[in-house]
């Protein structure tokens, strides 16, 4: 007869030893004051184009979070209350700060402060250490301030423009341009704040990000060389989107470029930098050895 083959602790949902009660009175204190703000965010500006990478984060910071949870609750106890209790404080301001003067930025940022508070409140500096990256991603879901964003978008939408119309240009094809409006043929297109902006730069920055914690290189100088390139490379992709989207056009019609293909394009753009960064990760391979941490 056979013994009984025992489930791996990693296997179960909830992690061995778990101290129940404390975590549902954190869950419910977090749904309680976060859960609105939430579905405000869904019924509003996550609708839009330019923030629809809002609820992608969201989904992958939860992920990241909950795939740590058995290495979190395996660390020793070894709290840092005054640590904690002050980024706890400094989440509690910002959010009352931003709720009450609908402060995006301070409302849904303070929830990084806080969790960064409850990891020090019940697993001390080790605890954070663990969780600091799903933590730092979420910055990239948060709301960025609406002048920043336009402070930024213009001049981004602007030289995307350029480049755009004068390989175009280059290669034959007759288009023009007067600011971020360009004419090819017949047609007039006005290239948007959510082909060539800043919140596009962030969504793709927020991939390369991934990446780069998904591949756990050990380099910090191969990681920072990353992290720059990808500005380059965001820029390089919206340029390819707001290309195809006028050579749609051009040979298929208005309808065309603003139809199904319009959306489809958002995906070229994300296929376009992912290709881009993937040859930078293999070019980076001849100056840096590709050392990996454990995951």
């Amino acid at each position: 007869m056979t013994a009984p083959v025992s489930e791996s602790p990693r296997s179960t949902i909830l992690p061995a030893g778990l101290d129940i009660p404390a975590l549902v009175l954190v869950v419910i204190g977090l749904l309680l004051v976060y859960v609105p703000e939430y579905v405000e965010l869904f019924q509003t500006i996550w609708r839009s184009d330019e923030q629809g990478h809002g609820p992608i984060i969201f989904a992958v910071s939860g992920w990241l979070l909950y795939s740590q949870r058995h290495a979190l609750a395996a660390l020793p106890s070894a709290p840092a209350p005054i640590s904690g209790g002050l980024l706890l404080l400094i989440g509690g301001l910002l959010f009352a700060i931003g709720s009450s003067q609908d402060i995006w930025i301070f409302s849904i940022g303070s929830q990084i402060w806080v969790l960064a508070g409850l990891a020090l409140l019940f697993k001390g500096w080790k605890g954070l250490r663990l969780i600091w990256f799903p933590l730092f991603f979420m910055l990239f879901m948060v709301p960025l301030p609406g002048a920043l964003v336009a402070a930024v978008t213009a001049p981004l939408k602007s030289a995307v423009s350029l480049v755009a119309s004068s390989l175009l240009y280059g290669m034959g094809f007759p288009v023009g341009r007067s600011g971020v409006m360009l004419t090819v043929g017949q047609y007039q297109l006005m290239v948007a704040d959510a082909c060539a902006g800043l919140n596009s730069m962030f969504t793709l920055e927020a991939l390369g990000m991934l990446y780069m914690n998904l591949m756990r290189y050990t380099s910090a100088a191969r990681n920072v060389t990353l992290a720059l390139a990808l500005i380059p490379i965001a820029f390089c992709a919206n340029i390819g989107r707001v290309m195809i989207l006028v050579l749609v056009t051009y040979y298929f019609g208005d309808a065309a470029g603003q139809g199904f293909v319009h959306g489809f394009a958002g995906m070229v753009l994300f296929m376009i930098a992912l290709a881009l960064m993937l040859l930078l990760d293999k070019l980076l391979n001849l100056f840096f050895r590709p050392q990996r941490g454990v995951a």
